[in-house]
C-alpha cells in the first residue's frame, strides 16, 4: 500500500488516512490504489468492527481528483485514441464506495477541510459524518465538465433530497459545515481541534458495539429506501432474525436483567 493512504487496525478500529497533505489529499493513481485496497480490507476482515476514514493536515480531507496527473493522462488518451483514464471511476471509485457503503459494519467519516468531487462523494459513503467547523463540501464535478461519480448521484439526494440535489450538483459552490448541519450531510459539527478526538471516540464505541445489530441496521436502511413498505416489513422480518440469533444479543439481554453494561463480542 501506498504512503499516501495509511492503514491501522487498533481493538477492532480500522483507520484509514489520507495521507497527501501537501496535495490537499488530491486522488493520483497511487492513492486511488491505496485506498481502495485499504477500503476493501477493512470491510473484508472480520476482525475489524467499524471504520474510520479521515485525512492528514487541516486544509482538505480530499479535494478529489488530482488535476495535475489528470491533464497529463488526458494528453496520453488523445496521443494513443484510448479512453483509459476516465477508466479511473470504475476501476478505483466504485469499488470504494461499494466497500465503505456496503461493508457490513459502521463507517465513521472524520472531514477535516474541504471535502470536494470524489472527496464529497467519499464522505457522504460513510453513515456517520463528523466535520469540522472549518470545514466545507463542494460537488465540483461541473467545474471541470464532468458529471457526478464516487456514488455522489446515488448518495446525495438521499441524505439531501432530489431538489437539492440537483442544486448543489448543477451549481457547485462552497457548503460550510453549519450549512452542512442543517442539509444534513454533516451529523455533528464539532471545534477542528477537536475533531480527531471526537471521531475516534465514536468510531472507538461503535468498534465495540453489536456489529451485527449495525450491519443490518445499514442493510435495511439502504434496502427500504428503494423497495415498497411490504418489501422492507419482510426485509426486517429477515433481519431480526438474523440479529436475535446473535451472539451479542444473548449478552445484551443478559446484560439488561442483571443490570450491568453488556460486553459485545461482534457476532
Amino acid at each position: 500500500m501506498a504512503d499516501t493512504v495509511l492503514y491501522e487496525v487498533s481493538d477492532g478500529l480500522a483507520t484509514i488516512t489520507l495521507n497527501r497533505p501537501e496535495a490537499m489529499n488530491a486522488l493520483n493513481v497511487a492513492t486511488k490504489v491505496a485506498l481502495r485496497e485499504a477500503a476493501e480490507e477493512a470491510a473484508r476482515d472480520t476482525a475489524v468492527r467499524a471504520i474510520l476514514l479521515t485525512a492528514a493536515g487541516d486544509r482538505a480531507f480530499c479535494v478529489g481528483q488530482d488535476l495535475k496527473e489528470h491533464i497529463g493522462l488526458l494528453a496520453q488518451d488523445r496521443e494513443t485514441g484510448s479512453a483509459q483514464t476516465m477508466r479511473t471511476v470504475g476501476e478505483h471509485y466504485n469499488p470504494i464506495v461499494r466497500a465503505l457503503a456496503g461493508a457490513a459494519k459502521p463507517v465513521v467519516a472524520a472531514v477535516n477541510g474541504v471535502a470536494a468531487g470524489a472527496g464529497f462523494g467519499f464522505a457522504l459513503a460513510a453513515d456517520y459524518r463528523i466535520v469540522a467547523d472549518t470545514a466545507s463540501f463542494n460537488s465540483s464535478f461541473v467545474g471541470v465538465a464532468l458529471t457526478g461519480d464516487s456514488g455522489i448521484s446515488w448518495t446525495l439526494p438521499r441524505v439531501v433530497g432530489p431538489s437539492r440535489a440537483q442544486d448543489l450538483l448543477l451549481f457547485p459552490r462552497s457548503v460550510g459545515a453549519q450549512d452542512a448541519l442543517e442539509l444534513g450531510i454533516a451529523n455533528r459539527v464539532v471545534p477542528a481541534a477537536e475533531l480527531r478526538a471526537e471521531a475516534e471516540k465514536v468510531a472507538r464505541k461503535l468498534a465495540s458495539g453489536p456489529t451485527v445489530a449495525y450491519a443490518a441496521i445499514k442493510e435495511a436502511v439502504a434496502f427500504g429506501l428503494t423497495h415498497s413498505l411490504e418489501e422492507t416489513l419482510r426485509k426486517e422480518d429477515e433481519l431480526q432474525t438474523r440479529a436475535g440469533q446473535s451472539e451479542d444479543h444473548l449478552i445484551a439481554v443478559q446484560a439488561f436483567v442483571n443490570k450491568e453494561k453488556p460486553k459485545y463480542l461482534g457476532r
